[in-house]
C-alpha cells in the first residue's frame, strides 16, 4: 500500500510535521509494510516556512529581533535550497499570539522585526523574499519594516514618526537614507 500524506497545521497545536509524523505513526500500525511519503504544507500563514525549507532542503535561521511592541523576540524564517530566496512569516516577529490580550493594540504594534529578519537574510546572502503575511498583530502598513530597512518617514514638522499604527496619519515625507545592516 502507498500513502501520501499532506496535511496543513493545525493552527496553535499540531504543526504540519508534527501531524504528519503521527498519522505515519497511526498507518504503520495498522499497515506495517505501507510505503509512506509525508509532505508538509500550508496556505501562507503558520508552517509556511517549515513546508518550504523542508520541501527545498534548505535551512531555518533562528534571530532576536525587535517584537510587535519593541520588546526582543526570538524568531525563525527559512532559505530555500538554492540559498538566495527566504521564506519569512510576519507572525514569528510581529504575531498576535506575541502580544498580551492585554496589550493587544494595532495602534501601538509595529512591523520593525519584520525588516530585521529581511535585513538579516539579505546579510545571508537572499534576494528573494516569500513573505507570509498571516497572523500579525499590526496594523502599520509595513512602515515599521521600512523603517529597519532604512528607510525614515517623517511628520510636518521634518521629525521622524514613531512605531505603529497611530504614526500612519502623521507621514508628510519619507526617503531612504543609509544602507542597513543586521544589527
Amino acid at each position: 500500500m502507498k500513502v501520501v500524506i499532506a496535511i496543513d497545521s493545525f493552527k496553535g497545536s499540531v504543526s504540519s510535521m508534527e501531524g504528519s509524523n503521527e498519522i505515519e505513526l497511526g498507518i504503520k500500525e495498522v499497515y506495517p509494510n505501507a510505503e509512506i511519503a509525508s509532505f508538509p504544507i500550508a496556505d501562507g500563514g503558520e508552517g509556511t516556512v517549515e513546508a518550504l525549507v523542508y520541501a527545498t532542503g534548505g535551512q531555518l535561521q533562528s534571530v532576536k529581533v525587535k517584537g510587535s511592541l519593541l520588546e526582543p523576540v526570538q524568531a525563525t524564517y527559512g532559505i530555500t535550497g538554492n540559498g538566495k530566496t527566504a521564506v519569512i512569516e510576519v507572525a514569528a516577529a510581529c504575531g498576535l499570539p506575541l502580544v498580551p490580550e492585554a496589550r493587544r493594540n494595532p495602534l501601538l504594534t509595529t512591523t520593525r522585526g519584520v525588516g530585521e529578519l529581511i535585513a538579516h537574510a539579505i546579510e545571508q546572502g537572499c534576494r528573494e523574499f516569500i513573505i507570509g503575511l498571516g497572523g500579525s498583530a499590526t496594523n502599520d502598513a509595513g512602515v515599521g519594516m521600512l523603517q529597519a530597512l532604512g528607510y525614515r518617514f517623517k511628520d510636518e514638522e521634518g521629525n521622524e514618526v514613531g512605531p505603529g499604527g497611530n504614526a500612519l496619519s502623521n507621514i508628510q515625507s519619507s526617503g531612504k537614507i543609509a544602507k542597513v545592516k543586521y544589527r
